[in-house]
């Protein structure tokens, strides 16, 4: 079941025809998310640590996002893929250890990012490679054709848009590196420049992961420019709880 369901995941992802996915954070919204028409989930993982109370960056336990995937995977029947940060240890094979209890936990796919301390540190290659070998080596002994989707957070953690295009050639070369890693998809959150999307769609053979956050491009822009996938990431938690507290403050007459 879910190697069938690994491989409908990895048949979303079309250039030029990309999977939107509306990030969630639980049972619940799984459920809300998958009745809206939603073709496949994704959790977020600054969502599901904010609604745990947790901030981001691997301070949630990883026993509780391994039960919270359980717990989607059990609520809704469709292709799941776990915002997984960094992996939670630094050996590679650690990290794959990692994986897998998501894996057991009904996960299809993984974002696995290259920087922590909340983006401002980054992972080497080197480091990045040996864990991407060493989750895809794992994965297919366990006969599930895992979506890895490698994520870089260069723009992510450069906020000056203006300063993007000096790192497109170390982003691309990561991009081929993870590639030839093993990777399925590369991420790039932060990345907002309609023709720095197009070059890296162009030079990465990967299907090409943006967040909708990051730019006003549409999804009929960001198709044309070659992008495969469209994530939401925190948006809708945040919107979520902006609708509550509005609702709870209509209560107890909060101004």
């Amino acid at each position: 079941m879910s190697a069938d369901k690994a491989k409908t995941f990895a048949a979303l992802h079309v250039k030029g025809n990309p999977l939107v996915l509306y990030n969630i954070w639980d049972a619940g919204s799984a459920k809300a998310v998958a009745e809206a028409g939603a073709p496949a989930l994704a959790t977020g993982s600054w969502s599901v640590a904010a609604a745990h109370g947790y901030a981001d960056g691997e301070s949630i336990p990883l026993d509780l996002v391994e039960t919270v995937t359980a717990r989607i995977t059990a609520t809704v029947d469709l292709p799941l893929t776990v915002d997984f940060e960094s992996g939670y240890a630094l050996d590679a094979e650690a990290v794959a250890a990692n994986v897998l209890r998501i894996i057991k936990a009904g996960a299809v796919g993984i974002n696995f990012e290259d920087s922590f301390d909340n983006e401002s540190r980054m992972h080497s290659v080197e480091r990045q490679v040996a864990c991407i070998k060493a989750i895809r080596a794992m994965a297919l002994a366990e006969g599930v054709p895992l979506f890895i989707n490698a994520r870089n957070d260069y723009f992510l953690a450069e906020t000056n848009a203006e300063r993007h295009p000096d790192l497109m050639p170390d982003a691309i070369a990561r991009g081929l590196a993870y590639t030839e890693a093993g990777a399925d998809g590369f991420f790039v959150p932060g990345l907002a420049t309609e023709n720095l999307i197009a070059e890296i769609c162009g030079a990465i053979a990967l299907p090409v992961n943006i967040t909708a956050m990051s730019t006003a491009a549409s999804t009929e822009t960001l198709a044309r420019l070659g992008v495969a996938r469209i994530s939401h990431g925190p948006r809708p938690y945040r919107k979520a709880m902006a609708a509550i507290k509005d609702a709870a403050a209509s209560v107890y007459g909060a101004a």
